[in-house]
């Protein structure tokens, strides 16, 4: 039976380069995913993109492909990622440019688009799910819409013989499918095989999680090496059964235990588990070792895709100031409530009216709330005052009162830090799936 390698080069925007490589360099892959989008991330992308257009794209794209592009085009590993993110086209120039760079002939990038949607929908009257209005109704300013594609054209692609697929939003396990798809020859409404694939892809997609990453805890749940974490692969049979593994060597653990952590992370139902391709059911999923750092992964199943896609929709929702101040010895705490109190006053003095505020003591409450029992004041603590505003000009003065306690007391506060952050929120709604078309662009090296 036909099996294919594999691996999980990244779990989010900002991960680590190094494991990556590592699996190119010694995971005997046929394909290395890259997994680097958030909700925010597109929104923060058409942010940088309306101030240079040849931006919008993950910052560590060129970072990586110089890394991973020579051993992967050496030994014949097919990179696919979201990376392209606000701006796929422009990301899949930067990786042929990399290649030129590199010195690496006939090189071809496939970049597939059509997930951005904002100007569609403020045509039709969807209903974004949280706020509870139609797009036209909606008084924040939009910034992106985009659509989750599937599978679909990340298959096109790879059709291509490109080296490289780049595309922007997808959904996460859909990037690992496309492979699958793709190797195996399933079909678009082969919806068991579907399943299985979504749920290995669902269990790689988040890279360092499953390799014991989020699951450490010390003295609870011990994990190895974890400056050297070492990131997921998948051994895939044509039969959708898999082993979920890691590099010999490096750092972290395969088990039972950190797939089963991953298989429920952000899953609402996992008898329904609704992506673009395949309405998943991870219900009767099993894990079984196989060896050390070795875990055979069985039982997902599928039922037909839905008729609508989710769109993620993003908008400036006001901005965010804050302030913090520390305090420490005999009596921190106590230092650290007046701070608080005293700027809760100045806002009352001061006619300021701020839309939320959060008035926190690091290290006492600033997580659960005044929940601490049986535990004593700690040595030191820090105060913080956090506020949304409508405007940055209000945002701004949330910081400088924070300031103004280093000489208007309490006494002994220390390390002031200020910041304005323009909030970037996001919203959802669904569009019918006719009304998005993805399209496939073949860049080449010359």
């Amino acid at each position: 039976m036909k099996t294919i390698r594999i691996g999980s080069g990244a779990g989010y925007a900002g991960d680590r380069i190094e494991p990556a490589v590592e699996l190119a360099e010694k995971g005997e892959l046929d394909y290395l995913v890259f997994e680097c989008l958030a909700e925010r991330t597109i929104a923060l992308g058409q942010k940088q993109k309306q101030q240079d257009a040849g931006k919008g794209y993950n910052e560590l794209l060129e970072a990586r492909m110089r890394a991973v592009l020579p051993i992967c085009h050496a030994k014949g590993v097919r990179i696919i990622s979201n990376m392209g993110s606000a701006n796929p086209v422009a990301a899949g120039q930067a990786v042929i440019n990399v290649a030129a760079e590199l010195g690496l002939p006939n090189f071809k990038v496939a970049v597939v688009t059509g997930d951005d949607v904002l100007s569609l929908i403020q045509t039709m009257a969807l209903t974004l799910d949280e706020a509870g209005l139609t797009v036209s109704q909606f008084d924040k300013p939009l910034l992106s819409a985009n659509a989750y594609l599937g599978a679909t054209g990340l298959l096109e692609a790879l059709s291509t013989g490109a080296d490289v697929v780049i595309a922007g939003r997808v959904a996460d396990p859909s990037l690992f499918l496309a492979a699958m798809m793709h190797e195996f020859n399933w079909a678009a409404d082969d919806w068991h095989n579907l399943g299985q694939g979504t749920c290995i892809g669902h269990l790689l997609e988040c890279a360092g999680q499953i390799t014991g990453g989020y699951y450490a805890d010390p003295g609870v749940k011990d994990v190895p090496e974890l400056a050297r974490l070492g990131f997921p692969l998948a051994e895939v049979s044509e039969d959708g059964s898999a082993t979920i593994t890691k590099v010999a060597g490096s750092g972290g653990l395969v088990t039972v235990d950190t797939c089963k952590e991953q298989l429920l992370y952000e899953i609402h139902r996992p008898e329904r588990y609704l992506t673009p391709d395949v309405v998943a059911d991870f219900s009767h999923v099993r894990f079984e070792s196989a060896g050390t750092d070795r875990v055979a992964v069985t039982g997902a199943t599928g039922s037909p895709r839905t008729d609508s896609l989710k769109v993620s929709v993003g908008y400036q929702d006001g901005f965010i100031g804050e302030g913090e101040i520390s305090y420490a010895g005999p009596g921190a705490v106590n230092r650290g409530r007046l701070a608080l109190d005293i700027v809760r006053e100045r806002f009352a003095i001061c006619g300021f009216k701020p839309e939320e505020a959060r008035f926190d003591l690091i290290g006492v409450n600033a997580l659960h709330g005044e929940t601490r029992g049986q535990y004593s004041d700690p040595y030191e603590v820090r105060a913080r005052v956090a506020a949304r505003c409508a405007t940055r000009a209000q945002a701004i003065n949330i910081g400088n009162e924070v300031e103004t306690l280093y000489t208007n007391g309490p006494a002994g506060g220390g390390g002031v830090m200020k910041s304005v952050k323009e909030i970037l929120a996001m919203d959802s709604t669904l569009i019918p799936r006719h009304c998005v078309q993805h399209h496939v662009t073949v860049l080449e090296s010359k």
